[in-house]
């Protein structure tokens, strides 16, 4: 299994972090490690001091293979879910400075909280897919698929013409805008209409 992440796929996202908006997908990767289930916590890295909430659909590949047009990469969709791209954010502005890769700010373990799946049946609007993400009850966050710069069956189509995806690959879509800070002792809460709900909390 492989985490598959896009950046910068919401351009108020974008404009708020003073990026570029891209021409095709950013794409980055997360180790296994990364992933926090449900029920467990979230532990802050020891490495940085600024960590930041990305909310974010999930996409899981069901079917191994390479998408050529968006019907094809629907028929690879497997499940959905919601999730999150923790970043340190003190450390990635240190190694965008310097023209190095993200890693340290985006790959380490427990970054990437991922809740329950949901089976896709192919009768689900992925243009239109609603969530929020809510700090301590506060409401942070809020987007929909709708919104993408580069739309779900268009991030399996780019993957996929480099990487043959195989079942079990995970797909982080990217965030709309609204991050923020987190600190231990928070806790975290998504929602969607069409995906279910999902909390942490951060120790």
């Amino acid at each position: 299994m492989r985490i598959f992440c896009i950046g910068r796929n919401y351009a108020e996202h974008t404009k708020e972090l003073g990026n570029a908006v891209p021409k095709q997908p950013v794409v980055f990767m997360k180790p296994y490690e990364s992933i926090v289930l449900e029920g467990q916590p979230i532990i802050f890295p020891k490495h940085g001091k600024l960590l930041q909430h990305e909310v974010e659909v999930v996409v899981k590949i069901g079917q191994s293979g390479r998408a050529s047009d968006a019907k094809a990469a629907k028929e690879m969709i497997g499940s959905l879910a919601l999730g999150l791209d923790l970043t340190l954010r003190d450390v990635q502005n240190e190694l965008k400075n310097q023209g190095l890769p993200w890693e340290k700010a985006k790959a380490f373990e427990c970054s990437a909280p991922l809740g329950s799946f949901v089976d896709y049946s192919g009768k689900l609007d992925l243009a239109n897919i609603e969530f929020e993400c809510k700090v301590n009850n506060e409401l942070r966050q809020k987007g929909n698929t709708g919104q993408m710069l580069f739309s779900i069956e268009q991030l399996i189509i780019c993957l996929s013409s480099i990487w043959s995806l195989q079942a079990g690959d995970l797909i982080y879509t990217g965030t709309p805008s609204g991050v923020g800070a987190i600190s231990p002792g928070d806790l975290l809460e998504l929602s969607s209409p069409e995906l279910g709900q999902a909390s942490w909390k951060v120790i």
